[in-house]
């Protein structure tokens, strides 16, 4: 029998469920990216929210691209669990606080009215860093940025919500880029401009882009997955997501309107959210990019596996503790953050595996690993982890060993074929590279790289 609400009475006991009417509860966010991160999330969050005593807070869901999500929440009335797993046991929630499913195409004009409704009070966003359309500079790609990117449906949502004399919405980006909000900013701005420079003033007034830290590791389910967890709910949920204990999330207090009281949940707001998310992504995000190009070299699929490599779990450490912590804020006790990120990912309860975090490196590795490359080097330092994590993720690219899941895949194969071995190092991050930017290779660097690669 299928999770819904017909269906919650058959529901096993123990799960916990939402302490609030949903029926009562009108859409006060939309969010672009409904995947498993975002249900794993924020929308828990929201849930906590409105059990406290917040209404009219409820999610409206949209997938840019594939069906595949709407198909497994909308005949589930967008009720689904969360499976907090652990080696010590896991506790599982059923979650409410998701009302519509939603997919992009064909669905146009229920997009542009859920930005428009008065209701609707801030739009979120988990759609990757690729989902920003950047160039490797990090302007704004204007051959990605079509009408059917973010930017294309906020602008003829926003346009219709100033013609209606509504008030600005709060653009929430929960991915992980520094300084996020900004980032999103700015490239809005970049899109109107060209496209709306009215619409891009009245942004510019009356919108707000607060920047975000998120945390929680969420793998990708399973069939397997899912069997569990119906035989422990009693119902088939295709919704589900299974998860770790650890949440974090800490938000800039920048709204342009009201705002949910996350931090029911555990949310932080917060002046300044820079200190976390410069250290979740050069620790957490720059280990566990690390590992997704270290682990398979060694014929390791999932994280818990590599980190209980020694000569794995020596790199890991090295890049966290002796090149990521420095460039942190002296006042982040780094050392215990590492202690944490470690048993976190031993955790063989939470299989998470590597081919899922080895997605679009191309996106990732320049403020994960880059960032501290070059804040080494201009302290007169170099950082053997990660030039020898950066090899492997080269040896990656070249695309002989397994399927390249990467935006930029094409391009960089074609300068593997270019350029070869020899100069490849030269092509991607030399003074004029591909990654050309704060860092670039020096010749001793370009050696220790080539050394680590996989002749």
């Amino acid at each position: 029998m299928r999770l819904s609400s017909a269906t919650l009475g058959s529901l096993a006991p123990g799960v916990a469920r939402p302490g609030y009417d949903r029926d009562a509860q009108a859409v006060g966010i939309l969010h672009f990216g409904l995947g498993a991160f975002h249900r794993a999330h924020q929308a828990v969050y929201t849930d906590a929210a409105m059990a406290a005593g917040d209404c009219d807070w409820a999610i409206a869901g949209l997938s840019l691209r594939s069906a595949a999500v709407r198909d497994r929440l909308a005949p589930q009335d967008g009720l689904y669990t969360v499976t907090a797993r652990s080696r010590d046991g896991e506790e599982v929630r059923l979650i409410g606080s998701v009302r519509q499913a939603l997919v992009a195409s064909g669905t146009s004009d229920k997009i542009a009215a859920l930005l428009a409704a008065p209701a609707t009070r801030i739009v979120s966003f988990t759609v990757t860093e690729k989902g920003y359309c950047r160039s490797p500079d990090g302007s704004l790609d204007l051959a990605g940025a079509t009408p059917e990117s973010i930017y294309g449906w906020l602008h003829r949502g926003l346009a219709l919500r100033r013609d209606a004399g509504l008030p600005g919405l709060t653009l929430l980006s929960c991915d992980n880029l520094p300084d996020n909000g900004r980032v999103l900013e700015r490239l809005m701005a970049e899109y109107l401009d060209r496209a709306d420079p009215a619409l891009a003033r009245w942004v510019a007034a009356e919108c707000a882009f607060p920047s975000t830290m998120v945390d929680r590791i969420v793998p990708a389910i399973t069939l397997a997955d899912l069997d569990q967890v119906e035989q422990r709910i009693a119902l088939r949920d295709e919704g589900a997501v299974i998860t770790e204990p650890f949440s974090q999330w800490a938000i800039e207090d920048r709204f342009a309107g009201a705002r949910p009281r996350w931090d029911e949940g555990g949310a932080e707001f917060v002046a300044d959210v820079r200190l976390y998310e410069i250290a979740k992504l050069r620790m957490l995000n720059g280990a566990h990019s690390a590992l997704a190009y270290l682990g398979p070299r060694c014929g390791h699929r999932f994280v818990h596996e590599a980190i209980a490599d020694p000569a794995i779990r020596a790199t890991i450490e090295r890049l966290m503790r002796d090149e990521a912590a420095p460039t942190l804020d002296p006042a982040f006790d780094a050392q215990a953050y590492a202690d944490a990120l470690l048993a976190r990912f031993a955790n063989s309860a939470l299989p998470h595996r590597l081919q899922q975090i080895a997605m679009d490196g191309s996106q990732k590795i320049p403020q994960r690993w880059l960032a501290v490359l070059a804040w080494h080097q201009r302290h007169g330092r170099r950082c053997p982890a990660i030039l020898e994590a950066l090899a492997a993720w080269i040896d990656h690219i070249r695309g002989d060993t397994a399927p390249v899941d990467d935006p930029l895949a094409d391009r960089l194969a074609v300068l593997w074929r270019e350029v070869g071995e020899g100069g490849i190092v030269a092509a991607l991050f030399g003074s004029d590279g591909l990654f050309a930017g704060d860092w670039q290779a020096s010749d001793a660097d370009r050696r220790v790289i080539e050394a680590h690669l996989t002749p």
